[in-house]
């Protein structure tokens, strides 16, 4: 029986520019056909191909933008049609929490986005494994416009970035696939294949077995089903609580409730274990053409791994062979300052932000946000995504377009003296003339400590006392600090480094 991938239903966003891939289910050798009409009723392209293994994929030629279009999918006396089809930008948006808090939960809520026909969401239904009930979310799910109704429920992030692609360039469609889940790692998002080719997904993937302690499906929905009661009623207490008492903060509600009890089980049914959305999401929409990636995560890895630059390398490896495009430009966020309240500083997360910034320096046609002045003390899912939106749409301006800023980072040092000097990509400020702060100096010992630092023709001249023969320097290394106050004269903050 013919069926397409609910992405070529009414409403959908194809690709410009680029190969449009259709796709879905028919019968082994039944052969199928596409065809793409303007709304004038004009044939844009047509192709056709053989179904092997129950699944078909017909390839269109590229086309430029326009709307209004319809496309027909039909094999023999079968035949399925989609209407209002538009041809624009397509972005995959994925990640974990920060990706996934929708936009009724971000500062500023709906009013952030307007409504826009020519701005559309498909969003991946969040399931953790493939079976049937999975599979009848797929076919249930269809793109929608962003409208105050509609808006709510889409990802603030991709939303906001969403509506700066639309404003850059009116005459464009965007259309945006959400596919996040909170609490996620890199390895989640990646088959279990991959991460057997490495030795660090390895480690991942015993870790998780040895947790699951030969777990059997049955006793997993039991005791997740425990795990997810306990969690609403801990935050039905505290939404009450909050009600009760406006500006109530997370520390004075854990002192009454406990502390947040994530403690999720883990189990062959978690959406938590290696490899597993990887085939319960990822692979339900992929080969689509895309436009680009836009991927925030990394924050629960930031305690489990100090190679998530090997991790990352190869997750956007294995989506670039997915979604068969070797260069698919892949756009990601920078941590930004967080701490638990009360916390110790770990340093792991200045780690996991040099290890991120590894990737966009290694990989190629890759492009990295700076959110170093955007974190909240205590929070780890900070309300205000407008900036994460607006930074990442100026990154796809720059990797897609030839325009749009970015952040400043150190591109090299040299020592005269006891001074080491270091040239930026642009030069870079402080608030109000007031020194830089965060910086530190170590010599041959290794040993950091605090330094001082000026700003010269545009460069960092940084040095300290007790090391008069200076061999690294870094600055911004530490999971949490509100002391960052190097900027570029665009405004946005220099990266961290060590160099």
């Amino acid at each position: 029986m013919l069926e397409t991938a609910s992405l070529f239903t009414d409403g959908a966003v194809l690709c410009r520019g680029r190969e449009i891939r259709i796709f879905g289910t028919a019968g082994n050798g039944q052969v199928v056909e596409a065809r793409l009409k303007d709304g004038s009723g004009n044939v844009l392209a047509e192709g056709r191909a053989e179904a092997k293994d129950g699944r078909f994929t017909v390839c269109l030629p590229p086309q430029t933008a326009r709307t209004g279009c319809s496309l027909s999918i039909f094999s023999g006396e079968e035949r399925i049609s989609a209407a209002d089809i538009a041809i624009g930008d397509v972005y995959l948006a994925g990640g974990q929490s920060n990706m996934e808090m929708e936009v009724r939960n971000a500062r500023g809520g709906t009013e952030a986005v307007p409504d826009d026909p020519l701005l559309r969401f498909f969003n991946v239904p969040r399931k953790a494994v493939v079976n049937d009930e999975q599979q009848e979310e797929i076919r249930k799910t269809r793109w929608n416009a962003v409208t105050r109704e509609t808006a709510g429920f889409n990802s603030a992030v991709a939303s906001v970035f969403g509506r700066e692609m639309r404003r850059r360039h009116p005459e464009i469609p965007v259309g945006i696939i959400g596919c996040y889940w909170g609490g996620t790692s890199v390895t989640c998002w990646m088959e279990e294949e991959t991460l057997r080719s490495l030795a660090e997904g390895v480690r991942y993937l015993d870790t998780y077995a040895e947790a699951c302690g030969g777990k059997s499906m049955d006793t997993y929905l039991t005791e997740e089903k425990v795990f997810q009661q306990g969690m609403e009623d801990w935050c039905r207490k505290a939404d009450e609580y909050r009600a009760a008492h406006p500006g109530a903060e997370d520390p004075e509600i854990e002192k009454l409730l406990g502390p947040f009890p994530w403690n999720p089980p883990a189990g062959p049914g978690s959406p938590y274990r290696p490899g597993g959305l990887a085939e319960s999401m990822l692979k339900e929409i992929a080969p689509v053409t895309l436009t680009a990636v836009l991927y925030y995560q990394g924050e629960e890895d930031t305690a489990r791994t100090e190679q998530y630059d090997v991790l990352m390398t190869a997750l956007i490896g294995y989506w670039r062979k997915l979604f068969r495009n070797r260069e698919l430009p892949f756009l990601f966020v920078q941590l930004p300052m967080w701490i638990p309240y009360g916390g110790e500083d770990s340093f792991t997360w200045a780690r996991t932000r040099l290890a991120q910034a590894a990737v966009r320096d290694q990989v190629r046609n890759t492009g990295m946000v700076c959110l170093l002045d955007e974190g909240e003390y205590g929070n780890i899912h900070p309300l205000d995504k407008v900036p994460v939106g607006i930074r990442l749409a100026e990154m796809a301006g720059r990797m897609l377009y030839g325009e749009g800023e970015e952040s400043p980072r150190a591109a090299e040092k040299w020592v005269t003296g006891s001074v080491m000097t270091v040239r930026m990509t642009r030069p870079v400020r402080t608030a109000g003339g007031e020194a830089p702060k965060l910086l530190e100096i170590a010599g041959e010992d290794g040993k950091f400590v605090p330094a001082e630092g000026g700003i010269t023709d545009g460069m960092l001249r940084i040095r300290a006392e007790e090391v008069p023969l200076p061999v690294s320097a870094r600055y911004a290394w530490t999971d949490w600090s509100e002391d960052a106050n190097l900027r570029g004269e665009n405004g946005l903050p220099l990266e961290p480094f060590w160099l």
